[in-house]
């Protein structure tokens, strides 16, 4: 790894101002699970000069819960949120996402906004520079998606565009399912951003200067039935083929609303509305359910290798609406 200046900060105020001061030369650290792989491969063009610890502000590893709902800190690991009694008992489906992801020496240390703020696990993108040199691709700046004319077999089947890797992140898939929003810090002034609009296609809605703070899930009300489920190669520690959150409620056997949420099928986290319009004001039942699964995927494009995933991703939302 190249040297670099590594700076403690006490508060967000201080890391946002750095953060805007170094621009693209600085890099924000909590976990490191991602970032430190990052490094050691020189994946990206450009060599941080900057790495921000936010570990050492205070208070930002917290789970409050009050009328309206939670408020999870950003630095709250992924053990914490899966152990959490209250995630368990009301927002199950995050807990369950929290707990799928890597192994147990991974989640303690991997916090909630780092796990939405990961980067793309595209093996183009990934490749490590010390083996033959990096790939340059539309997502480092130049270029185009290399997986188009390559090997797709885990890439977009839906909303693919410029680019076709998917969005790896398990809580981001629960988190749109809950209807859940990301305080976001700045320089200036903070904003909050509902988990399905924070990501795009190159990236997140995170501009110079801005962090997580928070996570806030509202209150699920009535009877609730939640699932999460996750396709991986090797279980428990791989990253996702295809997983599906759903989050129903149900009123005397009826689907009175639905969120199904599905992941590692696009760039982005995406909202089955189709398949939520098929359930709503119906009894959940194996017909509706595979109806729904169908018109999950209704519109996919897959690329040369991955076909299957259209199946998988049926099979998954079947599941997940079916699920006790």
């Amino acid at each position: 790894m190249k040297s670099f200046k590594h700076i403690d900060v006490k508060t967000v105020k201080e890391a946002c101002a750095l953060l805007g001061k170094y621009k693209e030369k600085a890099r924000m650290i909590a976990g490191g699970t991602d970032l430190l792989g990052i490094l050691k491969d020189k994946i990206l063009p450009s060599y941080p000069e900057v790495i921000i610890n936010i570990k050492t502000i205070p208070k930002l590893d917290r789970i409050k819960e009050d009328q309206h709902g939670l408020r999870i800190g950003a630095l709250t690991t992924l053990s914490e949120i899966a152990n959490s009694p209250v995630i368990k008992e009301k927002y199950n489906v995050l807990a369950q996402s929290a707990d799928a992801v890597g192994s147990p020496q991974i989640r303690n240390v991997a916090t909630l906004a780092g796990n939405l703020c990961q980067d793309v696990r595209c093996w183009y993108y990934r490749y490590p520079h010390h083996i033959g040199g990096r790939m340059i691709c539309l997502r480092k700046g130049s270029g185009r998606c290399l997986a188009l004319s390559g090997d797709n077999r885990y890439h977009a089947i839906l909303e693919g565009k410029r680019c076709f890797a998917v969005c790896p992140s398990d809580t981001a898939v629960a988190l749109t399912a809950l209807d859940a929003k990301v305080r976001i810090a700045g320089m200036r002034k903070s904003r909050i951003v509902p988990v399905r609009n924070f990501f795009m296609t190159l990236g997140s809605v995170l501009k110079p200067g801005e962090m997580i703070t928070e996570i806030q899930v509202p209150r699920p009300l009535g009877k609730v039935k939640q699932s999460f489920l996750k396709l991986t190669l090797r279980k428990p520690i791989d990253f996702a083929v295809v997983s599906v959150a759903s989050v129903l409620y149900l009123e005397d056997g009826i689907c009175a609303g639905a969120n199904i949420a599905i992941g590692a099928v696009a760039p982005v986290p995406i909202q089955a509305a189709r398949a939520e319009q098929i359930i709503k004001g119906r009894a959940i039942t194996p017909e509706t359910a595979a109806k729904a699964a169908e018109a999950a995927v209704a519109g996919a494009k897959p690329l040369s290798m991955n076909a299957y995933k259209v199946e998988m991703t049926k099979t998954l939302v079947k599941r997940a609406i079916l699920s006790p």
